[in-house]
Protein backbone atom coordinates (compact mmCIF):
# COMPACT_ATOMS: atom_id res chain seq x y z
CA UNK A 1 0.00 0.00 0.00
CA UNK A 2 1.21 3.54 -0.47
CA UNK A 3 0.79 5.94 2.09
CA UNK A 4 -2.12 8.96 1.37
CA UNK A 5 1.15 11.59 1.01
CA UNK A 6 2.74 9.97 -1.87
CA UNK A 7 -0.52 9.26 -3.20
CA UNK A 8 -1.64 12.68 -3.55
CA UNK A 9 1.72 14.22 -4.66
CA UNK A 10 2.17 11.44 -7.68
CA UNK A 11 -1.66 12.31 -8.75
CA UNK A 12 -1.24 16.00 -8.71
CA UNK A 13 2.16 15.06 -10.78
CA UNK A 14 -0.03 12.73 -13.12
CA UNK A 15 -3.53 15.59 -13.33
CA UNK A 16 -0.41 18.36 -13.95
CA UNK A 17 1.21 16.43 -16.93
CA UNK A 18 -2.80 15.71 -18.44
CA UNK A 19 -3.39 19.09 -18.30
CA UNK A 20 -0.40 20.17 -19.98
CA UNK A 21 -0.64 17.48 -22.34
CA UNK A 22 -4.49 18.27 -23.44
CA UNK A 23 -3.28 21.78 -23.87
CA UNK A 24 -0.01 20.70 -26.34
CA UNK A 25 -2.42 18.61 -28.07
CA UNK A 26 -5.26 20.43 -28.66
CA UNK A 27 -3.29 24.04 -29.30
CA UNK A 28 -3.76 25.74 -25.71
CA UNK A 29 -7.43 26.30 -26.08
CA UNK A 30 -8.97 22.98 -25.97
CA UNK A 31 -9.34 23.60 -29.83
CA UNK A 32 -7.03 21.73 -32.69
CA UNK A 33 -6.44 23.82 -35.34
CA UNK A 34 -9.46 23.39 -37.05
CA UNK A 35 -11.33 24.29 -34.83
CA UNK A 36 -13.05 21.08 -33.96
CA UNK A 37 -11.50 18.40 -31.31
CA UNK A 38 -12.00 19.12 -27.62
CA UNK A 39 -10.81 16.64 -25.01
CA UNK A 40 -14.67 14.88 -25.21
CA UNK A 41 -14.73 14.80 -28.38
CA UNK A 42 -11.32 12.55 -28.76
CA UNK A 43 -12.25 10.42 -26.37
CA UNK A 44 -15.92 9.82 -28.35
CA UNK A 45 -13.49 8.80 -31.53
CA UNK A 46 -10.99 6.52 -29.69
CA UNK A 47 -13.45 5.31 -27.82
CA UNK A 48 -12.18 5.48 -24.33
CA UNK A 49 -15.20 5.48 -22.12
CA UNK A 50 -13.93 6.23 -18.83
CA UNK A 51 -16.42 7.91 -17.07
CA UNK A 52 -14.67 8.01 -13.71
CA UNK A 53 -11.39 9.25 -15.11
CA UNK A 54 -13.05 11.32 -17.48
CA UNK A 55 -14.74 13.10 -14.66
CA UNK A 56 -11.51 13.17 -12.08
CA UNK A 57 -9.54 14.82 -15.02
CA UNK A 58 -11.80 17.08 -16.73
CA UNK A 59 -14.07 18.28 -13.98
CA UNK A 60 -12.69 18.10 -10.53
CA UNK A 61 -9.27 18.19 -11.06
CA UNK A 62 -7.82 16.64 -7.43
CA UNK A 63 -6.92 13.00 -6.40
CA UNK A 64 -10.03 10.70 -4.99
CA UNK A 65 -10.41 11.86 -1.63
CA UNK A 66 -8.86 9.19 0.69
CA UNK A 67 -9.49 10.15 4.52
CA UNK A 68 -6.41 9.84 6.95
CA UNK A 69 -7.41 6.96 10.08
CA UNK A 70 -4.75 8.07 12.22
CA UNK A 71 -5.87 5.78 14.74
CA UNK A 72 -5.98 5.97 18.18
CA UNK A 73 -4.83 9.82 19.36
CA UNK A 74 -5.26 11.01 16.30
CA UNK A 75 -1.07 11.74 16.05
CA UNK A 76 -1.42 13.53 12.53
CA UNK A 77 -4.80 15.42 13.15
CA UNK A 78 -3.19 18.41 14.52
CA UNK A 79 -0.65 18.96 11.78
CA UNK A 80 -3.81 18.11 9.32
CA UNK A 81 -5.48 20.72 10.86
CA UNK A 82 -2.45 23.46 10.57
CA UNK A 83 -2.05 22.45 7.08
CA UNK A 84 -5.72 22.92 5.97
CA UNK A 85 -5.94 26.85 7.81
CA UNK A 86 -2.53 27.20 5.99
CA UNK A 87 -4.28 26.48 2.59
CA UNK A 88 -7.32 28.22 3.49
CA UNK A 89 -4.59 31.78 4.37
CA UNK A 90 -2.36 31.76 1.60
CA UNK A 91 -5.28 31.39 -0.94
CA UNK A 92 -7.32 34.14 0.34
CA UNK A 93 -4.01 36.36 0.37
CA UNK A 94 -3.54 35.69 -2.70
CA UNK A 95 -7.14 36.75 -3.99
CA UNK A 96 -6.81 39.89 -1.86
CA UNK A 97 -3.19 40.22 -3.30
CA UNK A 98 -4.85 40.47 -7.08
CA UNK A 99 -3.86 37.02 -8.44
CA UNK A 100 -6.82 36.14 -10.38
CA UNK A 101 -5.03 34.03 -12.78
CA UNK A 102 -6.22 30.71 -13.17
CA UNK A 103 -2.71 29.59 -13.11
CA UNK A 104 -2.00 31.03 -9.91
CA UNK A 105 -5.04 30.56 -8.11
CA UNK A 106 -6.02 26.40 -9.14
CA UNK A 107 -2.93 24.69 -7.51
CA UNK A 108 -3.52 26.82 -4.28
CA UNK A 109 -6.94 25.81 -4.24
CA UNK A 110 -6.39 22.13 -5.09
CA UNK A 111 -3.70 22.07 -2.29
CA UNK A 112 -6.92 23.15 0.00
CA UNK A 113 -8.92 20.66 -1.24
CA UNK A 114 -6.51 17.88 -0.87
CA UNK A 115 -5.81 19.28 2.83
CA UNK A 116 -9.42 19.10 3.25
CA UNK A 117 -10.15 15.64 2.35
CA UNK A 118 -7.52 14.62 4.60
CA UNK A 119 -9.15 15.63 7.49
CA UNK A 120 -10.52 12.63 9.32
CA UNK A 121 -14.36 12.73 11.12
CA UNK A 122 -15.59 15.26 8.84
CA UNK A 123 -18.99 14.66 7.37
CA UNK A 124 -19.59 13.33 3.75
CA UNK A 125 -21.55 16.89 3.22
CA UNK A 126 -19.00 19.43 4.96
CA UNK A 127 -20.11 22.56 3.54
CA UNK A 128 -16.35 23.90 3.01
CA UNK A 129 -15.55 20.48 0.54
CA UNK A 130 -18.37 21.27 -1.73
CA UNK A 131 -17.12 25.51 -1.54
CA UNK A 132 -13.77 24.30 -2.05
CA UNK A 133 -14.81 21.51 -4.65
CA UNK A 134 -17.41 24.12 -6.31
CA UNK A 135 -14.80 26.53 -7.53
CA UNK A 136 -11.73 24.41 -8.37
CA UNK A 137 -14.14 22.61 -11.27
CA UNK A 138 -15.02 26.27 -12.20
CA UNK A 139 -11.17 26.77 -12.74
CA UNK A 140 -10.41 23.43 -13.64
CA UNK A 141 -13.30 24.08 -17.04
CA UNK A 142 -11.37 27.49 -17.93
CA UNK A 143 -8.03 27.51 -19.39
CA UNK A 144 -4.46 28.54 -17.59
CA UNK A 145 -4.51 31.93 -18.91
CA UNK A 146 -7.84 33.06 -18.08
CA UNK A 147 -8.07 35.91 -15.13
CA UNK A 148 -11.34 35.75 -12.85
CA UNK A 149 -13.36 39.43 -12.86
CA UNK A 150 -13.48 41.57 -10.44
CA UNK A 151 -17.11 39.92 -9.58
CA UNK A 152 -15.73 36.15 -9.73
CA UNK A 153 -12.77 37.40 -7.48
CA UNK A 154 -14.71 38.97 -5.04
CA UNK A 155 -17.37 35.82 -5.13
CA UNK A 156 -14.40 33.69 -4.89
CA UNK A 157 -13.07 34.99 -1.88
CA UNK A 158 -16.30 35.41 0.04
CA UNK A 159 -17.32 31.80 -0.60
CA UNK A 160 -13.56 30.56 0.42
CA UNK A 161 -13.92 32.81 4.05
CA UNK A 162 -17.26 31.82 4.57
CA UNK A 163 -16.05 28.05 4.25
CA UNK A 164 -13.31 28.64 6.29
CA UNK A 165 -15.27 29.95 8.83
CA UNK A 166 -17.37 26.95 8.67
CA UNK A 167 -13.97 25.03 8.95
CA UNK A 168 -13.09 27.01 12.13
CA UNK A 169 -16.88 26.77 13.71
CA UNK A 170 -16.90 22.83 13.31
CA UNK A 171 -13.59 22.30 14.34
CA UNK A 172 -14.83 24.44 17.80
CA UNK A 173 -17.77 22.28 17.74
CA UNK A 174 -15.20 19.20 18.16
Amino acid sequence: AIPHNEYAIECNKLLSQFKIAEKAALGGGGVNKNNSTTTETFMRIYQMDCPRATHRLLVMGVPEPVKNADGPGGANVAANVAETVQHFITTMDAIKLGQMAVDDLQPLLSDLMNALIQLPDTPNDFGPNHKVQKWLEKLNAMRAVDVLDEDDGRQFYHDLDSAYTEFTRYLRAK
